[in-house]
């Protein structure tokens, strides 16, 4: 029988992986003024959505996993008029992801299970439950930020037929 602590750690890696690299494929076209383009009124930019993914990781499981220190403003991840460069937010974000990649890798079989609560996950119960929610959240922004370049691209397209 496969050792099911290290299919876990490898297919969550995986997992992460292919959703970091989505997340380049869809911003490294992107101008800086178009990551912190806010398309539609109610919504939020690219820039501030990569804030977040980076904050949420870093929280999550970079501070309450694998103790890195790291303190959240989550509202500053939504407000933060500093207009990174594109470079500096993919960075950060890189790093993260880096750390819930080294993250993984040190979860033994009775780390998986442990229990785990944290201001906004309260419910969680176990270490595994997080690492499952966050890629799950990666995935409801990543979708967020597809609509997001759609329509700047669209809104580009028009702009050049004006």
């Amino acid at each position: 029988m496969p050792d099911l602590t290290f299919s876990i750690g490898m297919d969550l890696s995986r997992y992460y992986q292919s959703r970091s690299e989505k997340v380049h494929a869809l911003v490294t076209p992107l101008s800086d003024d178009q990551i912190w383009s806010r398309p539609y009124a109610y919504g939020n930019s690219i820039g501030h959505l990569l804030l977040h993914l980076t904050g949420n990781l870093n929280y999550y499981i970079g501070t309450q996993i694998g103790n890195t220190g790291y303190v959240r403003n989550r509202e500053l991840e939504f407000t933060d008029p500093g207009r990174k460069s594109k470079e500096v937010l993919l960075k950060a974000f890189d790093d993260a992801m880096v750390t819930v990649q080294d993250t993984i890798a040190r979860q033994s079989a009775e780390d998986w299970t442990a229990s785990y609560t944290a201001k906004g996950m309260e419910d969680a119960g176990d270490r595994f439950t997080v690492f499952l929610r966050c890629a799950a959240h990666i995935d409801h922004h990543l979708g967020q930020m597809i609509y997001l370049c759609k329509e700047i691209e669209r809104q580009g397209a028009q702009a050049h037929r004006a």
